[in-house]
């Protein structure tokens, strides 16, 4: 997360007051400053049109109608915010939104829940790491097209992206297996040592099961076989920010 102070809008749209309740404490207690709005009903959408909002939590037990009226109203703005569902049931239509959150029970989980929200929206800092400039300049329009925000970086090769590492901030690594010196695995093996909270994905135009075993044991989140798409990376995304749900 960046060392700058942001403030963001987080609006929840909730039937129930004690769901509402549990957000509002929640919000109260983030990382970062948060305006929190609360609405019980799709009508007050609309409030937000001209409000803005950086974050949208829809109630999964909206009527259908409700949660179409609410996430085509925050689609329409321009910035969008981030749209996720909070369900205890994994049904919402995920072209619709940006993510989905299990229902809070009590406001330790909801606090959870308004982290991941703010982890979501806060952009990533990301380092591309790739010896073919061509390719790193596709993995780099790839990350852009991204729904989620990232600050992204790149470096040619393994000790390269090790410098930078140390010095920088980074959240993740896109990091390609068939490297000159330093390979894929060598470089998360040093990766993993050095900053064991870097998330690393592998990147690799044919998965051998070998390698693959060997990168899950050394901490890889994700491998990505080329060619991948902008909607591989936001999956990949949902991972790392804790977006999926177990489904019911």
């Amino acid at each position: 997360m960046s060392g700058d102070l942001v403030s963001l809008r987080m609006l929840l749209i909730a039937a129930a007051q004690p769901d509402r309740e549990l957000w509002r404490q929640a919000a109260a207690m983030a990382s970062v400053p948060v305006d929190f709005t609360a609405h019980a009903s799709a009508s007050a959408a609309c409030t937000f049109a001209n409000d803005g909002a950086d974050i949208c939590v829809v109630d999964g037990d909206l009527p259908d109608a409700d949660q179409d009226k609410v996430i085509a109203t925050a689609r329409a703005l321009n910035p969008a915010p981030l749209v996720f569902m909070s369900s205890l049931q994994g049904s919402a239509s995920r072209e619709r939104i940006d993510g989905m959150l299990r229902k809070p029970s009590n406001v330790d989980e909801a606090r959870k829940l308004v982290e991941i929200c703010v982890r979501a929206k806060i952009p990533s800092r990301v380092l591309i790491v790739d010896d073919s400039s061509t390719m790193r300049s596709i993995v780099r329009k790839i990350l852009s097209a991204s729904h989620f925000k990232l600050d992204i970086h790149e470096a040619a090769e393994g000790i390269a992206a090790l410098n930078q590492l140390r010095d920088g901030n980074f959240h993740m690594v896109f990091l390609d297996y068939n490297m000159p010196g330093f390979n894929g695995l060598e470089t998360l093996a040093e990766i993993k040592r050095e900053t064991p909270n870097v998330a690393v994905v592998m990147m690799t135009s044919m998965i051998d099961p070998v390698i693959a075993e060997r990168a899950k044991a050394a901490g890889v989140l994700a491998f990505l076989k080329k060619p991948f798409y902008p909607a591989d990376i936001d999956r990949v995304l949902e991972r790392y920010y804790g977006l999926h749900m177990s489904r019911g």
